[in-house]
């Protein structure tokens, strides 16, 4: 029998294993792949995975989970599933309509956490992304209180055990807090968070809040071209990293997850090769040294690989504030 993820108790009082299992797909995989890859990730011992109405997979992931259920190797309060709400969908009347399309895509009857993907809303419609006829995105003034307050009522309606958010700074999140009669506090905020963007002011703050940062890109990136500039580093290839992981006998995509852990918090990762979905779980079985941890500390550079241009246009861009 494969060991399970550890977890850590949310400030709501649910848990969350540490170690979640992405489920974005890149152009060039088959999404038949992300099917087999979760199937095995279950197996091996993740419960928690990550997932979101962007990413138009949530019916293959939902289709995996259930396999694994019917098989009985887990069952349904065995799994962590995250979704996300998209933002086309920030007026609060729609919010829970988006939730509802991700239940019924996934065919689950609720989600473990379910979060503000970005802060900043689009105008509704059928395009994720939609546009002018001059190419220019189109936003649209919502209150992030007023869609925090619905996320609440999705909350007290029993399909999501957890609300948070995702790819908010300080300055957001604080809007957040500082609701007058908020209900419940974001239990997470997950950012791109790597030992190239150590996100360190960031934890700090969370930490003091109780909230839980949640690492997205923790092994650098897919590099799809999408999404990365080309030009930038290779984070698996960095030869401090490489030589700690010598040093330790572990790869260096090992180091890279074990330093995240033991900075408290939770990391999501993904892969579809066999091999190395189940040697991810090795991560618990070794400690970094304290002045180890201080060397990869030292690989910050303030490098972000996901710098969400497709929203440069916006006026709420998370990523022009410092943290």
């Amino acid at each position: 029998m494969n060991s399970v993820s550890p977890s850590v108790v949310l400030n709501d009082g649910h848990i969350i294993p540490v170690l979640g299992f992405g489920t974005t797909v890149p152009d060039k995989v088959p999404k038949d792949e992300l099917i087999k890859a979760t199937k095995i990730a279950i197996d091996t011992g993740f419960r928690h995975f990550d997932s979101a109405y962007l990413y138009q997979i949530e019916e293959e992931v939902g289709q995996a989970i259930r396999s694994k259920i019917e098989d009985g190797t887990v069952k349904r309060e065995d799994i962590f599933y995250t979704s996300k709400l998209w933002s086309t969908f920030h007026r609060p009347e729609l919010v829970r309509s988006c939730l509802e399309k991700t239940l019924k895509n996934a065919q689950l009857d609720y989600v473990d956490l379910y979060i503000i993907h970005f802060p900043m809303a689009l105008q509704p419609g059928d395009e994720i992304f939609p546009r002018d006829e001059h190419g220019k995105l189109l936003a649209e003034a919502v209150d992030l209180c007023d869609t925090w307050e619905a996320m609440e009522k999705c909350k007290d309606a029993g399909l999501a055990k957890s609300i948070g958010v995702s790819n908010f700074n300080c300055r957001q999140l604080e809007m957040i807090l500082n609701k007058p009669g908020l209900k419940y506090k974001p239990v997470c905020n997950q950012v791109e968070c790597h030992l190239y963007l150590n996100q360190s002011k960031m934890l700090d703050y969370c930490k003091s809040k109780d909230i839980i940062l949640v690492s997205y890109c923790t092994l650098g990136s897919s590099r799809d071209k999408i999404w990365v500039d080309q030009k930038s580093p290779v984070l698996l290839d960095d030869p401090v990293l490489c030589a700690m992981a010598n040093k330790y006998k572990q790869t260096p995509a090992l180091i890279a997850i074990r330093y995240q852990l033991q900075r408290g918090i939770v990391v999501l990762i993904r892969s579809f090769n066999e091999k190395r979905i189940k040697e991810f779980m090795q991560v618990f079985e070794f400690q970094l040294a304290s002045e180890d941890m201080k060397v990869l500390d030292g690989l910050h550079r303030n490098l972000r690989y996901n710098t969400a241009s497709y929203f440069d246009d916006h006026p709420n861009h998370p990523f022009t504030d410092e943290y």
